[in-house]
């Protein structure tokens, strides 16, 4: 029963006297789309639902409204997005001046600890900024999550966190984060899906080419946004911080429509060589490299142009580093990492 305008009325009832309407939270009361489904179909009304967890909203939602919904996801802030809409120059494609990516270098200490979460970035100090992080950690990221998908060890939710912090760039072996984490194979599995789920991480899958499809198939998982990394408080490396930082932002475009692919990859040779990042896009695969160097040498660019030379396809070889210059070497694009600041 629902109260509306002080009186009582059914779901049903209260969508048949609406033509559109908005409804907040919708994963707190699944029983509401058997009534929503019946205003859509036999009144044609219009429904905006959001939830602040897609774990209940996906399964309240998809299960009774299959083929009348369309399902949108907002990340977290791209770098920059507070300060308006995004300019023209594409990241990958486009270039922006010596003094703008002075001005979003300073900036980058400060994205790469506490990420862009909207209630964070709005803060002015760092000090209020970590406060902010660590209410998520333990409302949202602990205690809702666990009711949300019913679990029940917080010890070991927790741990599965700092493991995959601490494994950021490495293969996803769920045996592994069991042992670490004390938990059992399926409890582990479990965990790392919900938080999948929750969009709190996301996967990249290995990338196939070739008649042999030699490639590793273990995933690799990061996560949204990098502030969740700072809320745990758990020591990664700076090469790991920025890979989590620059992949996470390129994924969030993806989710826009920026970048307009379904997927990306990452790519591990049968010898052992790794691309951070791969996706096919306007006829081209794209292989993209992550370095935290501000002079990369040749043996940084070892792996992308070994790539490029055996695919047999077009493909474009990027490498996002901290340096100031756009420069090309040997079929390579080298791209400042400042240059992601509210770039599309």
């Amino acid at each position: 029963m629902i109260i509306c305008n002080g009186q009582k009325q059914t779901p049903r009832g209260l969508w048949l006297s609406l033509a559109r309407a908005i409804i907040d939270e919708v994963q707190c009361c699944p029983g509401l789309m058997i009534a929503v489904k019946y205003a859509i179909d036999n009144k044609g009304a219009i429904f905006y639902m959001t939830g602040s967890s897609s774990i209940g909203l996906l399964d309240s939602a998809s299960d009774t409204l299959a083929g009348r919904i369309n399902i949108y996801s907002l990340p977290t802030a791209c770098w920059g997005e507070e300060t308006g809409r995004p300019p023209d120059h594409d990241i990958l494609a486009g270039k922006i001046g010596p003094m703008a990516l002075k001005a979003a270098e300073r900036r980058l200490k400060v994205a790469l600890k506490f990420g862009q979460f909207p209630e964070v970035v709005t803060q002015s100090s760092d000090e209020d900024k970590m406060v902010i992080l660590l209410n998520y950690k333990n409302t949202y990221f602990t205690r809702d999550l666990m009711q949300l998908a019913n679990i029940e060890n917080l010890d070991g939710l927790l741990a599965i966190f700092h493991n995959l912090a601490r494994s950021i760039g490495s293969h996803l072996e769920v045996s592994n984060f069991a042992r670490e984490a004390g938990v059992s194979h399926v409890t582990a599995k479990k965990y790392l899906n919900v938080l999948l789920q929750s969009q709190l991480t996301f996967r990249l899958l290995g990338y196939q080419y070739g008649p042999a499809k030699r490639y590793i198939k273990a995933a690799k998982t990061y996560f949204a946004d990098n502030g969740i990394i700072s809320s745990l408080n758990v020591q990664i490396s700076e090469g790991q911080l920025l890979e989590n930082f620059v992949i996470s932002e390129l994924e969030k475009r993806r989710k826009l429509g920026f970048i307009n692919v379904d997927q990306f990859f990452y790519y591990k040779s049968a010898a052992g060589r790794e691309i951070d990042l791969i996706f096919e896009s306007e006829g081209a695969v794209h292989a993209v490299e992550i370095k935290a160097t501000k002079a990369p040498r040749a043996r940084d660019l070892r792996n992308l142009r070994e790539f490029g030379r055996n695919l047999g396809r077009p493909v474009r070889l990027f490498m996002f580093y901290l340096g100031q210059e756009y420069q090309t070497i040997k079929n390579v694009n080298l791209i400042p990492v400042a240059s992601i600041y509210r770039g599309r």
